[in-house]
C-alpha cells in the first residue's frame, strides 16, 4: 500500500491549505470507511445521498487516521486536525493514484470485456505469479473509485498489477486506462451488457477499445479475434502497439487444437505449444479466457511450457462457475455473479454437454441492462434450449418470465416453472434434485440468485 509522508503527498496532488506543521507525518494506506480505519490511514470522506463522510473525519483521526481529505466546498473544517483541503475528494484520490502508479516500477495488465473480465483477471494473475509478485483487483473494485483504491493498495515491491476495468458508459474505460497506464491489455469479448447505455454492440466495441488509449508505447493489445467488431477496427487503432489475437478460429495467433471436457474442468492444447494444459474451470468458453491470459503472460517472459502449474492452481472469484454440492447430493454450478445473452448461452451449452447426469436443471433469472430488446433476448434464451439435454427450467424475475415463455415452446409447459419469489422457487426445486442432478444457477448480480444456491445447500 502507499506509504508517503504528508509532504510527499502534497507534491503528488494539489492541496489548498498549509500542511507544513504535520508534513513529516507518515501516511500508510487509504480508507473510505471510517469504521475500518487502520493506524496511519489517509481517510477520504465522500458526500453521499444519505450521509456526508465529512461528519466522520474527527472520529477517523481519533481512531488512528494520520490525516483526512476535506473537500473545499464543505463548510467548517475542524480546527487543529491534520487535513488536506482539496477541490474534490474523488478527483484528489484519483490523481493520487495516478501519481503513485507512475512512481512504481510495476507492470500493469488492464482487462476489460463484456464477459469474462474477472475470470481472465484471476487466470492472468495465477500465471504471472509463477515468476512475479502479483496483485490484482479484488472484488468489484473496477470502476472510477475502485481502480484508484486498488492502485493505492499496491505494495512498493509488487512487480505486476492485474487490473480489471469495468464500465457502463462511453469514456469510463478511457479514464481508467489513462490512470493505470497499462503495459498490456486484454479485451475478452463484445457481448450485450450495457446495451441500455450504449445502444448497440458497435457502441460497446468502441467503448471497450478505449482501453488502448492508455496502453504504453510498445505495449501488447490482446484481442478476441473471433469478434468482427474488434477486428474491423484494427486499422484505426494507431500508435506503436503490438496486437495478438485469440479465439476458436485458426486465423487467430493463438487457438485451441484439442479440447477434452472433464467433470471439473478442461484439458486442452494450443497451436503455440505441444504442452497439455488442465484448467480447473468449467466451460469451454473459459479456455478462451485462458488463452488471452497466456498471451499476456508470454509477453511478460513466461514460456508457454511453464504455464501448466499456473492454470492448474487458478482460484476464481466467487460465483464464477463455482461447483458445489447440495443437500440432496445434486451438483450445483453457481454462476450467479453476472449474466448476458452471450454468457448465459455459454453456460447452458456447458450444462447441456456435461456427461454423467440423469437430470439437468436450469435456474435462470433476469439479465439486466439490455435495453429496449430485453424481452426478446430473454425469450430467445428459452427458445434455444434443447429438450433432449435440458430437463427442467426454473425462471425467476420479471424478465425471467420471458425465458420461461420461450422455454415452454421448446420443452413444454410441464417442464417449466416461473417464480417471483425465491423461497418458493427453492422449495419446489428441492423436490426435483438428487445425486444424479446437475443444477445451473445464473442471472445478473442484482437478482442475488446465490440465495437459491445457499438454500439448496441447507437442510
Amino acid at each position: 500500500m502507499i506509504r508517503r509522508t504528508i509532504k510527499e503527498i502534497t507534491g503528488m496532488i494539489e492541496v489548498l491549505n498549509d500542511t507544513s506543521s504535520y508534513g513529516d507525518t507518515l501516511v500508510s494506506g487509504i480508507s473510505i470507511d471510517s469504521r475500518k480505519i487502520e493506524e496511519g490511514n489517509l481517510f477520504v470522506p465522500f458526500k453521499g445521498e444519505r450521509t456526508d463522510g465529512h461528519k466522520f473525519v474527527e472520529g477517523a483521526i481519533k481512531d488512528g487516521a494520520a490525516v483526512a481529505f476535506w473537500q473545499k466546498d464543505v463548510p467548517n473544517p475542524p480546527e487543529g486536525l491534520p487535513l488536506l483541503i482539496v477541490e474534490d475528494c474523488l478527483t484528489a484520490l484519483q490523481e493520487l493514484a495516478r501519481s503513485y502508479r507512475n512512481q512504481l516500477g510495476v507492470k500493469v495488465v488492464g482487462i476489460t470485456g463484456s464477459n469474462g473480465k474477472t475470470t481472465t483477471k484471476d487466470m492472468a494473475a495465477s500465471l504471472l505469479s509463477l515468476k512475479y509478485k502479483v496483485q490484482k483487483t479484488e472484488g468489484n473494485y473496477n470502476n472510477h473509485l475502485g481502480l484508484p483504491l486498488t492502485v493505492l493498495n499496491l505494495d512498493e515491491d509488487t512487480e505486476v498489477a492485474v487490473l480489471e476495468m469495468g464500465m457502463s458508459a462511453r469514456g469510463e474505460i478511457s479514464f481508467l486506462t489513462n490512470l493505470a497506464s497499462p503495459d498490456a491489455t486484454i479485451i475478452t469479448n463484445i457481448g450485450e451488457s450495457h446495451l441500455l447505455d450504449l445502444g448497440s454492440r458497435e457502441g460497446i466495441a468502441e467503448a471497450k477499445l478505449e482501453i488502448l488509449e492508455g496502453l504504453k508505447d510498445g505495449g501488447l493489445a490482446v484481442l478476441n479475434g473471433d469478434e468482427p467488431l474488434l477486428m474491423e477496427r484494427l486499422d484505426g487503432l494507431g500508435g506503436n502497439i503490438k496486437v495478438q489475437t485469440f479465439g476458436r478460429r485458426e486465423s487467430n495467433d493463438m487457438y485451441p487444437v484439442e479440447i477434452m471436457q472433464t467433470g471439473n474442468g478442461n484439458e486442452f492444447r494450443t497451436n503455440l505449444s505441444d504442452a497439455k494444459f488442465f484448467l480447473p474451470v468449467l466451460g469451454t468458453h473459459n479456455i478462451m479466457n485462458a488463452l488471452a491470459a497466456m498471451l499476456v503472460a508470454n509477453h511478460l517472459s513466461i514460456p508457454f511450457e511453464e504455464m501448466a502449474a499456473g492454470l492448474e492452481s487458478v482460484k476464481l472469484t466467487q460465483m464464477r462457475m463455482e461447483l458445489s454440492e447440495g443437500q440432496n447430493g445434486e451438483k450445483i454450478i453457481n454462476d450467479a455473479y453476472n449474466a448476458s445473452p452471450t454468457s448465459m448461452s455459454a453456460a447452458i451449452e456447458l450444462v447441456s454437454n456435461l456427461a454423467g447426469y440423469e437430470r439437468r436443471i436450469l435456474v435462470l433469472g433476469d439479465m439486466l441492462e439490455l435495453g429496449p430488446l430485453e424481452n426478446e433476448y430473454h425469450t430467445r434464451i428459452g427458445e434455444m434450449l434443447d429438450p433432449g439435454k435440458i430437463d427442467l427450467v426454473f425462471a425467476y424475475g420479471d424478465l425471467g418470465a420471458k425465458i420461461a415463455e420461450g422455454a415452454e415452446k421448446t420443452l413444454g409447459p410441464e417442464r417449466v416453472y416461473a417464480f417471483a419469489d425465491k423461497e418458493m422457487l427453492s422449495r419446489e426445486l428441492k423436490k426435483h434434485t438428487d445425486s444424479k442432478t446437475l443444477v445451473l444457477v445464473k442471472a445478473s448480480r442484482g437478482m442475488k440468485l446465490e440465495e437459491v444456491v445457499a438454500s439448496l445447500q441447507q437442510e
